[in-house]
């Protein structure tokens, strides 16, 4: 299903990690896929609430945690920088999508890295 969302699809997800040569591209490609999926489910499910919104960005940010060994098998891993950058895509889809009163942390709470 294409992303309707003009703000998603000309976004650049974590650029801060394809710019810094620490993260593997191909490991990040799979990152981004994660966030495009999250978007994708976002405009099909459209979620009415947060409990809901947390409920599709648990199952992305479970994506990311099995993430971390392809990570780490690549010589890299989801260090504290990258954990903000990707929290803050976390953050950016849920405010495009119009969930304005998240709470960053809740979005991400099952987080590994």
């Amino acid at each position: 299903m294409p992303i309707t969302n003009l703000q998603v699809a000309e976004h650049a997800f974590l650029r801060e990690m394809y710019e810094d040569s620490y993260f593997p591209d191909h490991v990040v490609d799979q990152g981004k896929a994660i966030l495009l999926r999250l978007c994708e489910q976002i405009e099909a499910e459209q979620p009415s609430d947060l409990q809901a919104l947390y409920a599709l960005t648990r199952a992305a940010t479970e994506e990311f945690n099995l993430l971390e060994a392809e990570f780490e098998a690549a010589g890299s891993e989801i260090e504290t920088v990258a954990r903000e950058w990707i929290g803050d895509e976390f953050w950016f889809v849920a405010s495009v999508y119009g969930f304005t009163n998240v709470d960053g942390e809740a979005l991400i709470a099952g987080r590994n890295w």
